[in-house]
């Protein structure tokens, strides 16, 4: 179900940008609307994620340098069926993780030295298994493209300004005159950040699960969360920023009381109760 969502919600977005170039130009405005989506999306399937690790100043650390977070990972790796994943330690307080990379042959796993302060072996286990899960979902690949596609139609969304500063309103290429760049300016990248958020809350469902499954313990994961949460507003990663924010396990921007609908992340209750479920069906004897 939840691959169905992000599957539907993917099209919505493609309907949006399409919409947009629509709107712009006609359907030059729908070749440039492709042609920008296309350019950044292959820009950030071999780039993203060598810069958000750059960003966050993450440090690749050998076994010997992390031997619990390696040996954690290697033993998830070989349970998923994945090659082993390199692994990063960010220098932060605030306690969270996030995966990237363009597949599982290229991925690579970062946590958070607060993170490492805050949970216990279990906890942390089922932290890595939530990334793991992403990994093996390629909800990288699938976030990397819904965010570009929004990009894109912000951009298309600027020149729709600069084309209503210099009167493209009543342009032949234009089919919807003036309130038609009025909606592409602000309705539609509105429209396109609620969907780019949807699915990324629908694939963090989808990774929690599979975390349960991978590590038989959900119950681990939903104490994590709840520490994750509880630190995460007192400790706000402060480097953060909204472009990235959808990949840690947690949002890690201090605004963590915006309504649901523009929260790239679930409500944490909703995911711990998922979680308390699932582990009532395992059985609390494997916790």
């Amino acid at each position: 179900m939840n691959m169905l969502k992000t599957m539907l919600l993917m099209f919505v977005l493609t309907s949006i940008l399409l919409v947009a170039g629509q709107i712009l130009a006609g359907p030059t405005g729908m070749a440039i609307a492709l042609v920008f989506a296309v350019g950044m999306n292959f820009f950030s399937y071999w780039y993203s994620d060598k810069l958000v690790l750059k960003m966050y100043r993450g440090q690749e650390v050998s076994r010997n340098e992390a031997p619990q977070l390696h040996e954690i990972v290697e033993n998830l790796a070989r349970k998923a069926e994945i090659p082993m994943p390199k692994v990063y330690i960010l220098p932060s307080e605030s306690p969270n993780a996030f995966a990237t990379g363009r597949n599982p042959n290229h991925a690579a796993v970062a946590v958070t030295q607060g993170l490492m302060r805050t949970l216990d072996r279990d906890e942390l286990e089922g932290v890595l298994a939530h990334e793991l899960g992403h990994v093996l979902h390629r909800d990288i690949l699938i976030g990397t493209i819904a965010g570009t596609m929004a990009g894109a139609i912000s951009m298309l969304a600027s020149m729709a300004q600069w084309a209503m500063i210099f009167g493209g309103g009543d342009d032949e290429d234009n089919p919807f005159g003036f309130i038609g760049l009025l909606v592409g300016m602000i309705v539609l990248p509105i429209a396109a950040m609620l969907v780019q958020m949807a699915v990324s809350r629908s694939r963090e469902y989808a990774a929690d699960q599979r975390a349960g499954e991978l590590t038989g313990k959900p119950k681990a994961l939903a104490d994590a969360l709840r520490k994750i949460t509880a630190t995460a507003r007192a400790i706000p990663m402060q480097e953060a920023g909204q472009a990235t924010a959808h990949m840690f396990i947690s949002n890690p921007l201090s605004g963590q009381n915006m309504a649901q609908l523009f929260s790239t992340h679930p409500d944490p209750e909703e995911r711990i109760r998922r979680l308390m479920e699932q582990q009532e069906k395992v059985g609390y004897g494997a916790y």
